[in-house]
């Protein structure tokens, strides 16, 4: 059995136009100012409360309710209304196929909800690449490791034999902590060399680079 595990948003799919449009939205809803959109990348990958913890750490605990509602639901008008783009980066999906064909088994670990990967994933149509899935919903926010433990778990991989996939310190640290090889990618919302600091074993700059590191 190998498994490798990806995160989505900035891993598989460049979704931060949504996530800065929401989360504009929902500080706006409130009637607090928003964060910057270079503070709000630095959060991607965390479960929403969590997030909004660390980018309104001054805000009232039920104010920081309020926009995590206020962000759940401008995301969800976005969806609804065809204006969310959530475009996979160029030559993933190809990727990601010909993985599964040469038998590896893949999941997902990622801090969108249930909803909101799931829409992802038909959208594409790679809803039928992956084995198991698992999300801030069902499992508390990276950097711990219970989402890939379950990942793991679910499939009956081993940790030599699985590898995580990410564009955060917050995937690679989850990785970490599990015991797993942790491989980085640059195009998303952390640098390499922060990638390389919390033990990525390298960083991909390329798909074609990605795949090669996924099967050393």
């Amino acid at each position: 059995m190998r498994l490798a595990v990806f995160d989505c948003d900035g891993t598989l799919s460049d979704g931060q136009a949504g996530v800065v449009n929401a989360m504009n939205a929902a500080f706006a809803e409130i009637g607090a100012p928003a964060p910057h959109h270079s503070q709000v990348r630095r959060i991607v990958g965390l479960s929403l409360p969590q997030a909004i913890a660390h980018l309104a750490p001054d805000l009232p605990e039920d104010r920081q309710l309020d926009v995590v509602e206020a962000y759940k639901a401008s995301f969800r008008r976005a969806r609804e209304d065809g204006s969310l783009r959530e475009p996979l980066f160029e030559g993933m999906a190809e990727m990601l196929r010909r993985l599964h064909g040469e038998g590896w088994t893949l999941a997902v670990a990622t801090g969108k909800s249930d909803r909101g990967l799931a829409s992802t994933l038909a959208v594409h149509g790679l809803a039928d690449l992956f084995a198991t899935t698992h999300t801030a919903d069902r499992h508390p926010s990276k950097p711990n490791p219970a989402m890939l433990q379950a990942a793991m778990a679910a499939v009956l991989a081993e940790p030599q034999a699985t590898c995580m996939i990410g564009d955060t310190v917050f995937d690679i640290e989850m990785a970490v902590a599990a015991n797993v090889r942790a491989i980085g990618v640059s195009w998303g919302y952390h640098e390499p060399e922060e990638l390389l600091a919390a033990g990525a074993v390298a960083v991909a700059d390329t798909i074609p680079e990605l795949e090669k590191l996924v099967n050393e």
